[in-house]
């Protein structure tokens, strides 16, 4: 009788572990997952967002920049073409 006893206990104790230790094996998996899922997707999202950040800038400030040229050189050339029009009509018309 001991010895059905003895077996019948370590039947039911590697069950009962055997459980167990399955649920506790799922919860830390689960929740283990959950935070390395949620730093990775941190993680790539900062990077994602600076480089992005970084191109967006930079093509930003090119066409800035080359707006800004344009528009200044057509004006700066607007400026002469006007002051150098004017002195070469005086010194024409003086002459004529």
């Amino acid at each position: 009788m001991n010895n059905v006893r003895k077996q019948v206990e370590e039947q039911v104790w590697r069950q009962v572990w055997g459980q167990v230790r399955e649920q506790v094996w799922e919860q830390v998996r689960g929740q283990v997952r959950e935070q390395v899922t949620e730093q990775v997707r941190e993680q790539v999202r900062e990077q994602v967002w600076w480089q992005v950040r970084g191109q967006v800038l930079e093509q930003v400030d090119e066409q800035v920049w080359w707006q800004v040229w344009w528009q200044v050189s057509r004006q700066v050339r607007g400026q002469v073409w006007d002051q150098v029009s004017e002195q070469v009509d005086e010194q024409v018309w003086e002459k004529i």
